[in-house]
């Protein structure tokens, strides 16, 4: 199987998704590629213990992508060897009256993954300068003071929200927390093929939506959204991946590679040792057990 590299999905420059794969060809067959992820998945389950004993670092991964990118059977896969203790899955949808109530990052914040455990945000703080800036008027939802009409939405408005995000990832990077922000980019045919299998399919039935379809007719709109979103925003501290998702057990095995292969490059990252008091003693407490 062809060998993947971290930099060779890693956002470092500006990029324009019309030049950007949407399929890659990993040179073996299906079930190689599943075999070969559930071995990382593995790799990962052990690194997350290790993590928790370790205590000083959380992860926080974050799926982004059009409607049937991928990102739920994605977290299903990659995540499925985890201790479910050890990593908890927020999806955002429309904010709620009491988020309303609060700044729009403020959902996102009280979920951040504590020191020793994974997050995984399927849709993210990103949802912000991406649906709202498709759909405008949701802003004058956020009851925002300086918000008034929609000519109050400006660039400057954009701008100061990127400004805010980029602050909101360096806050909690410098605080310990190890982000991955993965971006499933889905060409528009393969779309259609998953949004027909929705159709014809009556288990998938439930995961249709004739708004679907209204937000495909935007599609280019939101291409833009997007490229201008990574491009503002793949920081080194929290650098966005492109993903080629037409193909999902690809796009599953390139995510985990990319998290594994990155987090083992923490060599801090090991479980803590004994005090030297107890490690002295261990026999002594194996006899005190052994003698009950």
């Amino acid at each position: 199987m062809k060998n993947i590299q971290v930099d060779d999905f890693k956002v470092t420059t500006s990029i324009n998704l019309k030049d950007n794969l949407t399929k890659f060809d990993l040179e073996a067959p299906k079930d190689d590629v599943e075999e070969a992820l559930k071995k990382v998945s593995k790799k990962l389950g052990k690194l997350q213990n290790t993590m928790y004993a370790h205590g000083k670092y959380a992860v926080l991964v974050c799926l982004q992508g059009m409607d049937t990118s991928g990102k739920d059977s994605l977290i299903r896969e990659v995540f499925k060897e985890f201790n479910v203790q050890g990593i908890a899955v927020h999806s955002f949808k429309v904010p709620t009256e009491l988020e309303l109530n609060h700044d729009y990052l403020w959902r996102h914040y009280i979920v951040l993954p504590q020191r020793g455990k994974f997050g995984v945000f399927n849709r993210t703080h990103y949802e912000n300068v991406l649906v709202t800036r498709v759909h405008p008027n949701y802003i004058l939802g956020e009851n925002i003071p300086t918000v008034n009409s929609l000519d109050d939405i400006n660039d400057q408005f954009w701008d100061k929200r990127f400004e805010q995000i980029n602050n909101f990832e360096a806050h909690i990077a410098n605080s310990g927390t190890i982000i991955f922000k993965f971006f499933l980019n889905l060409s528009k045919e393969e779309q259609k093929n998953r949004l027909l299998r929705r159709l014809d399919k009556q288990e998938k039935n439930w995961k249709f939506s004739p708004g679907d379809l209204k937000e495909r007719k935007l599609w280019d709109t939101y291409q833009e959204c997007y490229q201008d979103a990574i491009n503002r925003t793949s920081k080194p501290h929290a650098p966005w991946y492109n993903i080629p998702a037409d193909d999902k057990p690809t796009a599953r095995y390139i995510v985990a590679k990319i998290m594994y292969d990155t987090l083992k490059q923490y060599t801090d990252i090991k479980e803590p040792e004994l005090d030297d008091d107890i490690k002295a003693n261990i026999e002594l407490y194996k006899q005190q057990l052994n003698n009950e």
